[in-house]
């Protein structure tokens, strides 16, 4: 089976300790940086954030290697992660706008175009 893209998996290449703060950003696509300080941070106001790290550093699965195919592909799905509807409507909005190019182009060479009917005749 496939590795699902919008699933959470730890990222232990690029973590430090577990792989639970390299996931978290890979999940996001928020700096790295920005979520080792953010945990730092909830250790000390939150006591129960060391029990979810650590429950969260041995329930959730490793990272596949193959995950992504290149960098566009990682920002797409991150996208989608964060926010669905919006990737949703990007992705019909490109459609649509691919759908009416089209349709402009078909109505140029299907109707009555006597420049392009000339240029043809003059090519036979």
């Amino acid at each position: 089976m496939s590795a699902r893209r919008t699933k959470f998996y730890l990222d232990k290449k690029n973590g430090k300790f577990m792989g639970v703060c390299s996931g978290i950003a890979d999940y996001t696509g928020i700096d790295v940086v920005w979520v080792r300080v953010a945990i730092v941070l909830s250790f000390f106001i939150v006591g129960w954030t060391l029990l979810g790290y650590f429950v969260i550093g041995f329930v959730a699965d490793t990272k596949p290697n193959d995950l992504y195919s290149d960098r566009d592909d990682e920002k797409f799905w991150q996208g989608v992660r964060a926010n669905p509807a919006r990737s949703t409507r990007d992705v019909r909005s490109k459609f649509r706008d691919i759908d009416r190019r089209l349709a402009d182009i078909e109505l140029y060479y299907t109707s009555r175009n006597t420049r392009l009917a000339d240029e043809i005749d003059s090519l036979r």
